[in-house]
């Protein structure tokens, strides 16, 4: 008989992918949305005295109040952007720029993505000055934190309203209370969580909101901002005057157009494909943990993303899963930062040691995943993982070895 492994790569496809943290597979659908705006509707958004212009600025428009819809927000609000790194510079260096003469003061959160911390840390080398608050050890800032944290001088606020490692949820509607009550601008990091869970910003009074396309199913290359009425924020890039005068260049309708669809069927399908990613999550975390001991979740499992599981292994480094799980396509953290070898900020923050912070790897699942796909990693996992556990077998290199260097004695 086959063994049931056998028989799962017969149903599948591989290599597998379970890094939807790092990025997500377009969607077919946001695919055949995208086609005509390449060849048929190639006109420039900003030419206002032909229909070639006028269709595609349509189709920016319909894209925007998409995007919009899917966070609560008024499409008049909305900037288009390359990314959500783009977003997040534009609110964090936007608003320190356009409050200098009220104050210099940023507070944010250890556990934030490199796209907050750099450019806090750039705002910092300009005299700016930025509080790191930190978390609890399940990765949730407690709300008392930030408020002891604001000072008259406070200009913004910003956390992540999900952690793109431990898949963590803040509590971004009473930090974003105690912000307003102290007139501060308020802004979070939603790219994680965009698509994902509901987010309304009117409702939890979110000042400004960075969104990214890639990470719900739609193309890259394009993100947007929120930016509420009347929250003051500079310019990072001038030239044409391109939406509202916050972003001059010449948009990338494609990409807009892609991005709009995608937003629109993550807020037709988020209830149902939240759920289902849920159970996938909690079936992949079940067999891992009946089959292998000395395996720990990172962060929060009740404040979680329904399709986060960043675990580590005790004993192993991160590194060797990957390279075991050599058919199966997952992370030991960010992928912007996966190329350094130092423990991930993140994990360090919530208090674990350099040790346990290595030997951890993140599951991202997404829409396209299947329970046959969790159960073939779930015993690729735990296969390889007794494997790598078992004792190294020690060899009789001579009866008395007394005489051999000290590198090749046998203790």
């Amino acid at each position: 008989r086959l063994r049931r492994s056998q028989l799962t790569r017969r149903q599948m496809d591989l290599p597998i992918y379970m890094d939807g943290h790092a990025t997500t597979r377009v969607d077919p659908r946001v695919i055949e949305a995208m086609l005509p705006f390449f060849g048929e509707y190639y006109g420039n958004a900003a030419s206002r005295h032909h229909r070639f212009g006028w269709t595609v600025r349509d189709a920016v428009a319909d894209a925007r109040a998409e995007v919009a819809a899917l966070v609560g927000a008024p499409a008049r609000d909305l900037v288009f952007t390359s990314g959500a790194t783009e977003s997040n510079n534009l609110a964090v260096k936007g608003v320190a720029e356009a409050a200098r003469n009220r104050g210099n003061h940023i507070v944010t959160a250890r556990t934030e993505h490199r796209a907050i911390l750099d450019p806090c840390a750039r705002l910092e080398q300009q005299g700016m000055r930025v509080s790191y608050l930190s978390v609890g050890n399940d990765g949730v800032l407690d709300p008392a934190a930030l408020e002891a944290a604001i000072t008259p001088t406070t200009v913004l606020v910003t956390v992540m309203m999900a952690n793109n490692e431990i898949g963590v949820l803040q509590p971004i509607a009473a930090l974003a209370r105690l912000a307003r009550a102290r007139g501060v601008a308020f802004h979070t990091d939603a790219a994680q969580a965009a698509g994902k869970v509901p987010i309304d910003v009117e409702a939890d009074g979110i000042d400004l909101l960075s969104l990214t396309a890639h990470k719900l199913y739609g193309p890259k290359g394009v993100g947007a901002l929120f930016i509420r009425h009347g929250v003051a924020v500079a310019p990072l890039v001038d030239g044409g005057g391109h939406e509202g005068g916050l972003r001059s260049g010449t948009l990338n309708v494609p990409a807009i157009v892609g991005f709009g669809r995608a937003a629109a069927i993550c807020a037709d399908e988020m209830p149902g494909e939240a759920a289902r990613l849920s159970r996938l999550r909690d079936r992949l975390w079940d067999g891992i943990r009946r089959s292998l001991r000395g395996v720990t979740v990172n962060g929060s499992m009740r404040a979680r993303l329904p399709h986060n599981l960043n675990i580590s292994v005790d004993g192993l480094h991160g590194e060797q899963l990957l390279m075991g799980l050599d058919d199966v396509a997952v992370s030991s953290g960010a992928a912007c930062t996966s190329a350094s070898r130092e423990p991930s900020h993140v994990l360090r923050a919530l208090g674990l040691g350099d040790t346990r912070a290595r030997a951890s790897i993140r599951f991202g699942l997404g829409r396209f995943n299947t329970e046959a796909e969790v159960d073939y990693v779930i015993e690729k996992l735990c296969s390889l993982v007794t494997r790598l556990r078992a004792p190294t077998p020690v060899f009789d290199l001579a009866e008395d070895d007394r005489n051999l260097p000290p590198k090749w004695r046998v203790y």
